[in-house]
């Protein structure tokens, strides 16, 4: 298993996923690409020692940015995992 917080990058923190963690409970995590939803499990529950009852993971795509006239660009893609803990559990991360 790689180390933790290699697979945890971050909270997302935003409207959506506020709105979603207070009608289902779940938060909203930035993660490593290759990682899997397994690596995802044991690293929420090593970091914060929580159960975790279950992950779904979304891969989200770099949107492109331009600056100036021809300067094209792109910002990286990332994933992000919906983590919802045990019942009982909370993260009061937000």
């Amino acid at each position: 298993m790689k180390d933790i917080y290699q697979i945890i990058k971050k909270v997302r923190i935003s409207e959506k996923a506020t709105v979603l963690h207070e009608k289902t409970g779940e938060i909203v995590f930035e993660v490593d690409r290759k990682a899997n939803k397994i690596e995802i499990r044991q690293a929420i529950e090593k970091a914060f020692d929580k159960k975790v009852l279950s992950v779904r993971t979304a891969n989200c795509d770099g949107k492109e940015r331009r600056k100036r006239r021809s300067d094209a660009g792109r910002t990286p893609h990332w994933k992000k995992a919906y983590v919802r803990l045990a019942e009982g559990e909370s993260l009061d991360l937000v």
